[in-house]
């Protein structure tokens, strides 16, 4: 078997990004014949020309195009080793603070990776309203907070904007009822939302369930006795989306953020903020939000 020179896909992963040996050359602080000579030397190991050479410019050939796709993988894994293994050894508590409706579906994931990277970093979740944890984040009792805002405040960093939406029950029909009964946590920031869009169209509600437990939501919703405002995108468990064709006026989007407590200069941060901070990042970035659940067989 042959194994692959690892700086020499480094330098193979560099042409093709910046487009040829002299940037490359240029963005790895190696002399461009250096650079050449590592791109030679894979070519010789596999008996494949991986580049077109026109002048100045060089593009890759389908040989260099498929190992392009095993290089980056190859040099992200061994990135991800050496920084797994050579990565201080943090102790401390980290506090991260979430809304409990955007819980899931990332969160979970976050936590069990971050655990076995930092294994001795004591991670304490809070989840509450966003209203709550912006007071604790503020008292400085949270390291990281994540937020749902219409209006995010100066240092929130938006992960993703999404539709509020209707929910009922499946196959429901309180969402035709008037006055439309509503079923909203008494500190939802939903409800002020909800509330003047259906002010707006002229459409009469009344207050069904107002509790301080989401499970008296879900229960009521489920039981097709009232209507909910949710983020589009979530698995709503309760009930599904629903589909009413312009009766119920549309609600808005609202930001999921993040929030970084601001430190004075020279301090650092709680042990695994940072990475913490990007691990959030990185499950919004790669768009995994998953579909609403839909329900077959609904008649409306």
């Amino acid at each position: 078997m042959r194994t692959l020179d690892l700086t020499a896909l480094r330098a193979l992963v560099a042409v093709a990004d910046t487009g040829g040996v002299t940037k490359a050359a240029n963005v790895l602080n190696l002399t461009q014949s250096a650079v050449s000579m590592q791109v030679k030397r894979l070519e010789q190991a596999l008996d494949l020309d991986l580049l077109e050479r026109q002048g100045r410019q060089v593009q890759l050939t389908n040989a260099g195009e498929q190992l392009l796709s095993y290089a980056r993988r190859i040099l992200a894994l061994n990135d991800e080793a050496v920084g797994r293994l050579t990565a201080p050894d943090y102790e401390g508590e980290l506090v991260l603070g979430v809304p409990h409706d955007i819980v899931y579906p990332h969160i979970p994931t976050v936590l069990k990776r971050f655990s076995a990277e930092f294994p001795l970093v004591k991670v304490s979740l809070v989840s509450t309203y966003t209203i709550d944890l912006k007071e604790r984040f503020e008292a400085g009792e949270c390291d990281l907070i994540m937020t749902t805002e219409r209006a995010p405040m100066p240092g929130a960093e938006t992960l993703v904007t999404l539709p509020l939406v209707w929910v009922g029950a499946p196959c429901g029909n309180a969402w035709q009822n008037r006055p439309l009964r509503l079923a909203f946590e008494r500190a939802c920031i939903f409800r002020p939302l909800a509330t003047a869009a259906l002010d707006a169209a002229g459409i009469t509600w009344d207050v069904a369930v107002e509790s301080e437990n989401m499970r008296s939501i879900a229960a009521t919703v489920s039981a097709d006795l009232a209507v909910h405002v949710d983020i589009d995108g979530d698995d709503f468990g309760y009930g599904e989306k629903i589909e009413h064709g312009g009766a119920l006026p549309e609600v808005g989007d609202i930001s999921i953020n993040l929030y970084r407590r601001s430190l004075p200069a020279g301090s650092a941060p709680a042990p695994g903020v940072n990475e913490m901070a990007e691990m959030i990042r990185q499950a919004y970035h790669k768009g995994e939000i998953p579909a609403a659940a839909r329900h077959a067989g609904c008649s409306r």
